[in-house]
């Protein structure tokens, strides 16, 4: 079973939006961007407990919190989902509501000839909506499920209902929500998902409660309680007959079901002794933040082997994990469910997955799209190496990224940002800090191309780069937001050039008491009475001899503000300045958490 479609109207942040799926599929986006509000729309379609809770959907679930329009006319939340590779048993159950899902196309196909349907790419689908609305009459917020197809002639829908969902198979772990309660016995907890799985139900609420209705609790006379309650039961008689009020006592007596659900849970060790050497047991929830983690992707593991063709969808499943146990926890779930969905801010989980499986979420006015990230033009799938696709994966969850032509301005521009910003932090900031990923584009007829890959992933894309012809320049500037060029040709020259002399001596001599200076420029070594252009000539070559190694970066760090190159200074001014401002059109700020953006650097690619 897979989710190929999703249709998102009114709900949330979402005012519109139209995504398709591939098989295995992770969402990326700023905070807020509204990744959360897809998985809970999917889940609102297809979660099994989902429509239990009361309310369904309030006030702040509709777009902008606006459900009827100024005419006092209702705005309904609509979701519409469609689910391809049925099993057998899914085709069988569903037979009566099935279509046909032309997957080169990504549409439905309207009444086709029956030869139509044997065509390659055509699959049997099913489609089912979600409804919600404020009720005038009721004055309360309603929602339901139903089959998209076949239409009925009264306009009435066939209600999709719980049966039906727990047949499909969809499962959605929030965000630090699910472990508080996951070995616990409530409805819809993982371990009540796995007993019904397998058609378990313990009948074991009667004993417990007549065991618990018999405890009577500060019985002892010595506590004083008793003596209490028969003092109540006195003044009592004396106002009822004498049959009421009888014999009061303490009891844990007034439990039902449900709250045994709520707070029969399983302890586990915690590894701590007691005096008489046994080891104490503590409730799961009270265990470390990764441990109960585990703990629920080890349940969720036995569900998709049981369930065989489940839908899971998780949000931040790296929460408190560390790398290597993301990765295996990833690929454990992707090997056991039918298909995966995430949101992740973590570049070890992006890993995982083929750059087409990467859906980037934008979100402007409330129209959100979702665009399959592919390979950079940069880079072909075979060279798609261990670090170029942790620095790619990093930058795909940055908000902006800047773009420079080599690996020696990939490491000069931060190392200066940070310089500039610790000197002065009013003006300057770091790269990190307002969310910018460094994207080395190893030479300048890259820019353009990997500008307009990044714009086209809802990314602010700046440029720092060296002189060009008016074509080039009038093609990077049509590709990205902000283009920086340099007058000079080499970023080294622009350093040597542009730097102050005072500091480019200071450098040099320092190299050479530290005993770095290289032996093959033994004839140029700078001394105390080499001249400002003899320094510069030898730095030209020191630079150039290690190109790509950091030395560029080395000499700007320990520059004052006035030292430094005007070309990177006003750059880096521009960029602060036009990120810190208004400029870009920001999401929305619609959902419930927010936390420090995942910003980092994609390194070297290989044509």
């Amino acid at each position: 079973m897979r989710l190929v479609n999703l249709k998102i109207y009114n709900f949330r942040g979402i005012k519109e939006a139209n995504l398709f799926f591939s098989n295995d599929t992770v969402l990326v986006g700023d905070n807020n961007s509204g990744k959360s509000t897809i998985l809970e729309a999917i889940d609102l379609v297809l979660g099994p407990e989902r429509l239990k809770r009361k309310p369904i959907i309030d006030e702040h679930d509709f777009y902008a919190g606006q459900y009827l329009s100024a005419e006092n006319s209702p705005i309904d939340i609509n979701i519409e989902a469609t689910i391809t590779d049925l099993n057998l048993e899914q085709q069988i159950h569903f037979r009566n509501h099935l279509e046909w899902w032309a997957s080169n196309t990504n549409m439905i196909i309207d009444s086709p000839p029956a030869e139509q349907t044997d065509q390659e790419g055509v699959l049997s689908a099913l489609r089912i909506g979600f409804h919600g609305y404020y009720d005038v009459e009721e004055d309360d917020f309603l929602g339901e499920t139903f089959f998209l197809s076949p239409k009925i002639e009264d306009g009435t829908v066939e209600r999709f209902g719980a049966r039906d969902k727990r047949i499909c198979g969809f499962l959605y772990l929030r965000t630090m929500r699910t472990g508080s309660r996951a070995l616990s016995l409530e409805h819809g907890s993982l371990l009540d998902i796995i007993l019904q799985i397998k058609e378990l139900r313990p009948q074991m609420w009667e004993d417990i409660l007549r065991q618990l209705y018999n405890i009577s609790v500060a019985s002892d006379p010595e506590l004083g309680i008793s003596d209490t309650l028969l003092s109540v039961q006195n003044a009592v008689r004396e106002l009822v007959p004498i049959e009421c009020a009888d014999a009061p006592q303490i009891r844990v007596s007034q439990m039902t079901r449900e709250h045994l659900r709520q707070i029969l849970t399983v302890f586990l060790g915690t590894g701590s002794l007691k005096e008489d050497g046994s080891e104490y047991a503590a409730p799961f929830h009270h265990q470390g933040t990764g441990t109960i983690n585990t703990l629920v992707l080890a349940l969720l593991s036995i569900i998709a082997e049981l369930k065989q063709n489940v839908i899971f969808a998780m949000e931040e499943p790296e929460i408190a994990l560390p790398p290597h146990t993301q990765k295996r926890v990833i690929n454990s779930i992707i090997s056991k469910s039918a298909q995966a969905i995430f949101t992740s801010h973590s570049p070890y989980v992006l890993e995982e997955f083929d750059p087409s499986q990467i859906m980037v979420i934008c979100r402007q006015n409330g129209n959100l799209t979702g665009i399959a990230a592919t390979y950079p033009p940069t880079v072909k799938q075979k060279t798609y190496r261990d670090e170029i696709k942790r620095r790619f994966c990093e930058a795909l969850l940055a908000r902006r990224v800047i773009i420079v032509e080599g690996r020696t301005e990939y490491d000069a521009i931060p190392a200066s940002a940070n310089r500039l910003s610790e000197l002065k932090p009013d003006t300057y900031k770091s790269l990190e800090g307002i969310g910018i990923a460094v994207i080395n584009a190893e030479t300048d007829t890259q820019v353009s191309p990997l500008g307009g890959y990044f714009k086209r992933l809802g990314k602010v894309v700046y440029a720092m780069f060296d002189k060009q012809t008016e074509e080039s320049l009038t093609q990077i500037q049509g590709s990205v937001d902000i283009a920086l060029e340099a007058q000079e040709k080499g970023f080294e020259n622009l350093i040597i050039n542009g730097s102050d002399s005072v500091a480019l001596k200071r450098y040099a001599l320092a190299v050479v008491s530290c005993g770095d200076w290289p032996s093959h420029l033994a004839d140029i070594q700078p001394c105390e009475e080499t001249s400002d252009n003899g320094i510069k000539d030898a730095l030209r070559r020191f630079f150039k001899s290690y190109k790509g190694e950091g030395i560029a970066a080395n000499f700007l760090e320990q520059c004052d503000e006035s030292e430094m190159p005007d070309y990177i200074k006003n750059s880096l001014i521009q960029i602060v300045n036009h990120a810190c401002s208004k400029a870009e059109t920001p999401s929305e700020k619609t959902e419930d958490y927010s936390r420090e953006e995942d910003v980092a650097s994609i390194g070297e690619t290989d044509v």
